[in-house]
């Protein structure tokens, strides 16, 4: 049995807006997907605009404690993918099964307008193969127009971090987009839940978690659909 491949595609961005704070990923949106996948035999490539070491958002060190997130910390090889990540423009999109988006801050910078990552999720959706983020993961989905000029996200349900979700992390003004007005305004039927709660939209090949709670129950929805 030919064993499925996962294209994870994460952040290369930094810094938090003028804030002279710092973002990236966030550990356990990353940690949770990846370890349960790979626990059920999936092969992970973890790819970045700028390759190399992504960037972690260290406010999330401090908030994911979980067993799982210290589970992909101590992975020798998790740890040497994420410092050590393939530039995306190495990244062949007809090798993998499936595409997805780890939040934290950082993709709302880089992924929501990178081109490269764009055409990958283009290519993998046109072939009927799994496209999913969670939190602001989604960010690297919302904008991707496919062949015929149209949004993916058009007519599909869908959902990520929500606006009274960066109401209360108080970087509405921080980021360059609020993410749920971006579905929106591409054409996709947002969905939510409260705040903070675990919110998984499943539409065809289409799985989108609104926030960090939804990030294990999303990789569940992903690997659903990949058998």
């Amino acid at each position: 049995m030919t064993v499925k491949k996962i294209l994870f595609i994460v952040t290369s961005h930094a810094d938090l807006g003028a804030t002279g704070h710092k973002t990236g990923y966030w550990l356990s949106e990353l940690a949770h997907p990846y370890v349960e996948l790979k626990n059920k035999g999936y092969d992970i490539t973890l790819a970045t605009p700028k390759g190399g070491e992504a960037p972690m958002d260290p406010g999330s060190k401090e908030q994911s404690k979980d067993d799982i997130s210290l589970a992909f910390l101590a992975d020798k090889d998790a740890q040497h993918k994420i410092t050590n990540t393939v530039k995306l423009t190495e990244v062949n999109p007809n090798e993998y099964d499936a595409v997805v988006f780890p939040g934290g801050h950082g993709p709302m910078f880089d992924l929501a307008t990178d081109q490269t990552s764009q055409d990958i999720v283009r290519t993998i959706w046109e072939q009927g193969k799994v496209v999913a983020g969670v939190c602001h993961g989604p960010a690297g989905i919302v904008n991707v127009k496919l062949s015929d000029g149209s949004y993916l996200i058009k007519g599909k349900h869908f959902t990520g971090f929500a606006n009274t979700e960066e109401e209360q992390v108080k970087l509405t003004k921080v980021v360059p987009f609020l993410l749920e007005d971006q579905v929106k305004q591409n054409g996709g039927i947002y969905e939510k839940t409260a705040d903070w709660g675990v919110k998984v939209v499943v539409d065809g090949k289409l799985v989108t978690g609104q926030n960090p709670a939804s990030a294990s129950a999303m990789a569940e929805q992903v690997h659903l659909l990949l058998q």
